[in-house]
């Protein structure tokens, strides 16, 4: 089994807690169902921010989904002029026997512009995804 980096990204509405824990919640759901990822064969995750966004940990949203074993880390981005406001981004480092063009990077909302190369996904259905994340929500209010 060999290690495989997965990336995302989104953009969040606001600088609050509840919109950065919905939107990265959203991100890592898509991840985790695009390429089969059970939170077993993760080993570790790193969550990073623009530097307009300070609310809360992105990877709280990873605890409430359940991954209380990953390790998982957050950063803020490096601050360039005129990048993307209000990004969040995700590396999963992945356990897995996919070969690397067969993993799905997931760029959603307004972060598709960082990778239209990898923004070909199908549409996505967030009414749908809001109840697949509300069925695996566990309620852990702790940080990242």
């Amino acid at each position: 089994m060999t290690c495989r980096g997965v990336r995302g990204a989104t953009t969040v509405e606001e600088n609050t807690r509840e919109s950065i824990l919905r939107n990265t919640r959203q991100l890592l759901a898509l991840m985790i169902r695009r390429n089969g990822i059970a939170p077993e064969d993760v080993g570790s995750a790193v969550f990073s921010m623009t530097d307009d966004l300070n609310a809360e940990f992105p990877a709280l949203a990873a605890r409430q989904l359940g991954w209380l074993d990953v390790p998982l880390l957050c950063t803020h981005e490096v601050h360039v002029p005129e990048s993307l406001p209000r990004c969040v981004r995700i590396l999963l480092h992945w356990n897995t026997d996919k070969p690397q063009h067969a993993i799905t990077h997931i760029y959603i909302k307004d972060a598709i512009n960082l990778r239209p190369d990898l923004s070909r996904l199908p549409p996505v259905d967030f009414e749908e995804l809001e109840r697949w994340i509300q069925e695996h929500l566990t309620g852990h209010e702790g940080h990242g």
